[in-house]
């Protein structure tokens, strides 16, 4: 709580003023709900419209969490593979940064087409999106390795892989994170993408069917749910970081 004030207060005062100004603007030029609702009526309906949409946060967290490990597993997996074969490296890493180029609003529904409507489009998708900044992330951290304590431990007699995980992993751990708090985000985003593939509950079927009954309020609200969504991930990701991570020197990553 003493952090926020000191810190958090500033963007939340930001927030605050900017939902001011445009509760202001609304009513000062009424502009019709259709076209740019208010953000009293976005609460409105929000509030009111619960029951209706409960359902599709719990579908849509549960996607998120799904991929969001599967992808991280993925990334990380690459990254510790790429680090220890060096020939892998330099073969592979030019197309993960490929891979990244490619649309995945236009990749998803090819993955329909390939795999069906069922759960696997979507993972895949949340993944495509999840695995690549935890790999480039854990990659850098490894790369970012103390060549002189590494060279001690060589001359210590330390294999390989005593190295890796007492000297290269806990070195690389505070990329990792930073790739996770990053992937945390992209996966709420993904998971919303895959549910346009075809799902029948989520947010972004909440979203869809909003948009085409041209109900602007409850499309907003589709909008603050996956922007909480994605600061709670972030928020527990940065929980997990500090309690694993206690070796950072005061003020690293504040």
């Amino acid at each position: 709580m003493k952090k926020f004030m000191k810190k958090g207060w500033k963007p939340a005062a930001v927030i605050l003023l900017l939902f001011i100004i445009w509760e202001a603007s609304s009513k000062l030029f009424e502009i019709p709900g259709w076209l740019l609702p208010a953000p009293s009526q976005i609460f409105q309906t929000g509030v009111e419209g619960w029951a209706s949409y409960q359902h599709h946060i719990f579908s849509t967290v549960q996607l998120t969490i799904i991929g969001f490990l599967i992808g991280s597993s993925v990334g990380i997996l690459i990254a510790i593979s790429l680090h220890l074969v060096p020939q892998l490296r330099e073969a592979l890493y030019p197309l993960i940064i490929i891979s990244q180029n490619i649309p995945i609003i236009v990749l998803a529904p090819l993955l329909v087409i390939w795999f069906g409507f069922g759960m696997l489009p979507k993972i895949i998708v949340i993944t495509l999106v999840c695995f690549f900044p935890i790999a480039v992330s854990a990659l850098d951290g490894f790369r970012q390795t103390d060549h002189d304590l590494k060279h001690y431990m060589q001359m210590a007699g330390a294999n390989k892989k005593q190295i890796f995980w007492k000297l290269e992993w806990p070195n690389a751990l505070p990329y990792v994170f930073a790739g996770l708090k990053i992937s945390a985000t992209y996966s709420v985003m993904g998971a919303v993408i895959s549910e346009w593939l075809g799902a029948n509950k989520g947010i972004g079927v909440y979203m869809t069917l909003a948009s085409s009954s041209f109900r602007t309020d409850r499309v907003f609200v589709s909008i603050f749910l996956v922007m909480v969504l994605s600061l709670l991930f972030f928020a527990i990701i940065i929980l997990v970081e500090k309690s694993l991570i206690r070796w950072k020197p005061k003020g690293e990553g504040n």
